[in-house]
């Protein structure tokens, strides 16, 4: 059976522009695409019949030869029966490149971000394939945890099933930072990756300890006396018990006294802040009658005021 001519095929004139011609293609793969009419048995041989008529008639240089051999003008060896209908299209040699998606995007509202198949189809007519979408969690760690690092259990709903993952928490991660599971999201399609689990981590309070950025800070209490005499003092540290602490004489309640390296690990560095004692002076909510003497006395006693100028 002789091959119809090119521009029947298209529908267009034989001094039609690469336009018209164009828009001819596009109109007839939009009608004949074997993803449109995957029940059309002829479909697939219209498609590729309009194909290589576009493939020509779009190229300058072939539709110049097309127009003076016709269909001989591939050559000896590359003539109707061993042409290639795919040949030059799509980025071949020499040819026109033309992404198919572009016909078929947008077509009854389907399509990826670039357009593609409505059917969600790649060109050989398989599956495209589709990563998961990311899934967003939320945990609370200890403290400590947040401190010094470590592992810790989350229970996420995976379809149907619910699933216990663990979690590698860095030594020293703050409040709202997320650690990302990559490949713990939802499915992929078409055979496509999973997406990733976000894990967005909260921190616990703990009862003694604050943070200030890689720096601890707890309230230890002292007397009037150790605070006025000076005193050593057991103070409690996150991750070494209870060190011994010198109190120097004269100190005020809000003093601050620093023990160096006892902080939070930074994560960048590996170094470790440091630890600081904001020391509070109280006092017994009752006095003996012996105390309140002595009070008595120690307020007798000449003194500076300490506020002294302060409002001035």
């Amino acid at each position: 059976m002789s091959k119809r001519d090119f521009y029947d095929v298209l529908g267009v004139s034989r001094s039609a522009s690469k336009d018209e011609v164009r828009k001819a293609y596009k109109k007839l793969a939009r009608k004949f695409h074997p993803d449109v009419k995957p029940v059309d048995p002829d479909s697939e041989k219209k498609f590729s019949e309009i194909t290589e008529a576009y493939d020509v008639l779009s190229d300058e240089e072939k539709r110049k030869n097309y127009d003076q051999f016709g269909h001989a003008f591939r050559g000896a060896g590359a003539g109707p029966s061993g042409a290639n209908p795919f040949e030059g299209f799509g980025g071949g040699s020499g040819g026109t490149t033309f992404d198919l998606e572009d016909l078929l995007g947008g077509m009854f509202g389907g399509g990826g971000g670039k357009g593609g198949s409505p059917f969600g189809r790649g060109r050989q007519g398989q599956p495209r394939a589709h990563k998961g979408s990311d899934v967003k969690a939320e945990i609370t760690v200890p403290f400590t945890v947040a401190v010094e690092g470590g592992d810790f259990s989350l229970s996420v709903q995976q379809g149907s099933k619910n699933e216990r993952l663990t979690v590698k928490i860095p030594a020293g991660i703050d409040e709202g930072q997320s650690i990302r599971l990559a490949g713990q999201g939802s499915p992929g399609s078409g055979g496509g990756p999973a997406g990733d689990l976000l894990v967005t981590i909260h921190i616990a309070a703990h009862p003694w300890f604050r943070r200030d950025g890689h720096n601890l800070l707890v309230d230890v209490p002292v007397t009037p006396s150790e605070a006025a005499l000076g005193a050593k003092i057991d103070v409690p540290t996150l991750t070494e018990g209870v060190v011994v602490l010198s109190v120097p004489p004269g100190t005020s309640s809000g003093a601050k006294l620093r023990l160096r390296g006892k902080g939070v690990r930074n994560p960048k560095t590996g170094d470790r802040g440091d630890q600081f004692v904001v020391l509070k002076i109280v006092l017994p909510r009752e006095l003996s009658e012996d105390a309140q003497a002595l009070y008595q006395q120690l307020a007798e006693l000449p003194s500076v005021d300490p506020r002294d100028g302060l409002w001035e």
